[in-house]
């Protein structure tokens, strides 16, 4: 099966009425288990309802666009790494998607969690996070930052620069801090993806280079300084991986820079971190693999690469960033209006316009990121038309699903709901065209809890000081 492009059908084969990948649905009705979170069925009725409560009930308590969380199903992927992985440290991926809910989730199911500012590690605290158990990582953190990871003991820094290195050996001189930090490295290795989120080829802004021996400097550098216990080394290949393939040339690369340091120094440094960014299913041409699956493959990787270079293997992380908060939640949002347009071959597309956009979920419009959507507040017996979803904004690129089926009988006032909306959308929200952002909550037996909630107009006037 081929995969969906990470940035969209405008890089894959595609044809005037959709990418090839797109099948007309037998049933418009039908619910992708793939695509959904373990919670959500579709009822006799034909309401969409998630741990048996109705996304009707939802909207009408909550308004839309709202974000719908299943904690049932955050919870068991949260678990479902922790047990593939046993032995090796799993970092949440706090970028994707961070509330004082999630920390506390993230905590109660025994994982790490990676910050990236200080307002991340903040909520983090907030949530209740054990400081030993955060990571800090960025490429350009601020002294503020820093001296709020090192005054509340994270368990560890990412350093991403020479400078970086002088301001905690600073923060650290004046007040009596120890910085625990591992070194970023890009290993040259770069994953099948976008662009803008591979992260381990040379061009680029984060880590130190192995090949030119930047690394080596930075390790060096940190290893006899006073004020930092060097753990060891950090790399990150890029996000939304469907495989280990990858993984083999990151972790020979890395292992072989820990067996030269160990020779030059006298000391084998005590962890690894590959990072991780695996992949999860936005549509029905993605196959993710299983955190089974994942960890089998990478412990075979880190043990043979050990062998070759004759060092033990050291105390492992993984970050599996979307493949936790990804799959767990949809986007709920309201249609206003549908258009039908004539596109090339004498064919039409239907344009389904919600309440929402690109101001909560970026990724279609910086990516050409592809989604999957349904109609969720009926079912419907109507043959089922080729559909662009798109939000209200005054951007031609504001398109949140650029080639769904749904029924032809769609209409202002139903509900759409597009899944795999956990990671990177609500979490990068804005407010372009001075939208408010949406509200985010959770479900659990048929019980609703806000975890964020819906911004107001008063919240954007509050910040507007001018006269």
């Amino acid at each position: 099966m081929t995969h969906t492009h990470v940035a969209g059908s405008i890089h894959a084969d595609a044809t005037a009425a959709g990418p090839q990948w797109l099948d007309r649905p037998t049933d418009v009705n039908a619910l992708d288990p793939a695509l959904w979170s373990r919670c959500v069925e579709r009822g006799e009725d034909g309401v969409v309802r998630i741990a048996g409560l109705g996304v009707d009930e939802i909207a009408a308590s909550q308004s839309t666009p709202t974000y719908v969380v299943d904690e049932e199903d955050f919870r068991q992927r949260a678990r479902a790494f922790r047990d593939a992985f046993s032995g090796w440290q799993v970092y949440y991926a706090g970028k994707s998607f961070l509330t004082r809910t999630v920390a506390r989730w993230i905590k109660e199911e025994g994982l790490y969690l990676d910050v990236c500012s200080g307002g991340e590690l903040a909520v983090a605290l907030a949530g209740g996070m054990d400081p030993a158990r955060i990571g800090l990582h960025g490429n350009n953190k601020s002294v503020d930052e820093l001296a709020l990871a090192l005054s509340q003991g994270v368990g560890r820094i990412i350093v991403d620069s020479l400078d970086e290195i002088g301001r905690i050996e600073q923060l650290c001189s004046s007040n009596g801090w120890k910085a625990r930090v591992m070194v970023r490295v890009t290993t040259g290795v770069e994953a099948h993806t976008h662009e803008y989120i591979a992260t381990a080829h040379e061009d680029q802004k984060f880590g130190f280079s192995v090949t030119n021996g930047q690394a080596m400097v930075a390790m060096v550098r940190c290893h006899y300084s006073e004020h930092m216990e060097l753990l060891g080394v950090h790399s990150h290949i890029g996000s939304q991986i469907f495989d280990t393939h990858g993984f083999e040339v990151a972790a020979r690369r890395t292992m072989k820079l820990l067996a030269q340091f160990a020779e030059a120094t006298g000391t084998e440094l005590p962890e690894l971190d590959l990072g991780g960014g695996f992949g999860i299913a936005y549509t029905s041409a993605d196959t993710p693999a299983t955190p089974d699956a994942l960890a089998s493959n990478l412990r075979e990787i880190v043990e043979h690469e050990a062998r070759g270079y004759n060092i033990a293997v050291p105390t492992m992380s993984i970050e599996p960033g979307r493949a936790i908060s990804g799959p767990t939640a949809f986007a709920l949002y309201t249609v206003g209006t549908v258009k039908v347009v004539d596109i090339e071959g004498g064919q039409q597309r239907v344009y389904v316009s919600v309440d929402g956009g690109m101001s909560d979920n970026i990724r279609p419009a910086l990516y050409a990121a592809e989604y999957s959507a349904a109609v969720v507040s009926r079912a419907s017996h109507a043959e089922p038309v080729l559909c662009r979803v798109v939000g209200k904004h005054c951007e031609g690129g504001d398109i949140l699903v650029r080639d769904v089926f749904l029924p032809a009988d769609i209409a202002p006032g139903d509900l759409v709901a597009v899944p795999a909306a956990g990671a990177y959308s609500r979490a990068m929200a804005s407010n372009y065209n001075l939208l408010t952002k949406p509200a985010v909550v959770s479900v659990r037996d048929g019980k609703l809890a806000t975890m964020l909630r819906r911004e107001t107009l008063e919240d954007l006037m509050r910040l507007d000081v001018g006269e």
